[in-house]
């Protein structure tokens, strides 16, 4: 009986490493661009890179709440690619020695602030506090504290004495995309949280942050749930009928990540 439990748990074994029971990852066949065509491609749910990922030619376009899936799913194999942000992406390259980005750039993007189409008071507030923060170079500074030799070290703090009067003004964001927005703990942090807090600091308003699924972020502000969408937010023909962009608040570039080879 003995001899039969250990043969049967060896042709498990054996089955295992053939069927991917933790098995290795099949080899990387994505070496360039134009690689992706015929491929399974890995996007998170309502980016930009899953819509271009849909104008892959023959690719099959898998959709993921979080990055962090779509990363697990390159690394065991599941998909040959994950189209990302570039500083999303290093976050995970960082973490995970398996993974690595292809050097050729897919696409670029701006990030901009969602607000109900008819908000534009809003809007030319949002823009004036964003303009200051260039010109006085905290913008930049929150920026290199996610972002730089010196990421860590300058942490944004408001002034003391902020004028909250105005009262609160609430975020809808998805903390699944460091180091733009992402978990520490119970707390919701990263350069769009730290940015949206500086405008507040300029414009008067508390900030309350709703997390939720990314492509909930749009319709939680169209609805008046949220009064802005901040979440690594690309402006696309698509979203500007949907909602009102402020101005650019930085600029970042789409990648492809794949299995190291």
């Amino acid at each position: 009986m003995k001899k039969i439990i250990a043969a049967s748990a060896a042709l498990a074994l054996t089955a295992c490493l053939f069927t991917g029971c933790g098995a290795s990852a099949p080899a990387n066949t994505v070496h360039s661009i134009a690689d992706l065509e015929g491929k399974t491609i890995g996007v998170q749910l309502g980016t930009t890179g899953d819509t271009l990922a849909e104008d892959v030619e023959g690719a099959t376009v898998e959709k993921y709440n979080k990055y962090s899936d779509a990363v697990q799913a390159l690394k065991q194999g599941k998909i040959d690619a994950i189209i990302i942000d570039s500083d999303t992406a290093s976050v995970f390259t960082s973490k995970n020695q398996d993974v690595e980005l292809l050097s050729e750039g897919y696409a670029d993007e701006e990030y901009a602030i969602a607000m109900q189409l008819d908000n534009k008071d809003l809007q030319a507030e949002i823009n004036g506090a964003l303009q200051e923060l260039r010109d006085d170079g905290t913008l930049k500074s929150i920026k290199d504290n996610y972002d730089s030799e010196d990421a860590g070290t300058k942490a944004y703090v408001s002034p003391d004495g902020v004028d909250r009067s105005k009262g609160t003004l609430v975020m809808a964001t998805n903390a699944e995309f460091p180091p733009y927005e992402f978990r520490e703990g119970d707390a919701v942090v990263g350069f769009d949280v730290d940015m949206m807090t500086a405008v507040c600091d300029k414009l008067g308003y508390s900030l309350q942050i709703e997390d939720m699924a990314f492509d909930s972020v749009i319709p939680a502000v169209q609805s008046g749930k949220a009064d802005v969408g901040v979440a690594g937010m690309s402006v696309t023909p698509d979203r500007e009928k949907n909602v009102l962009f402020s101005d650019t608040y930085t600029t970042t570039h789409l990648v492809v990540m794949v299995r190291k080879d």
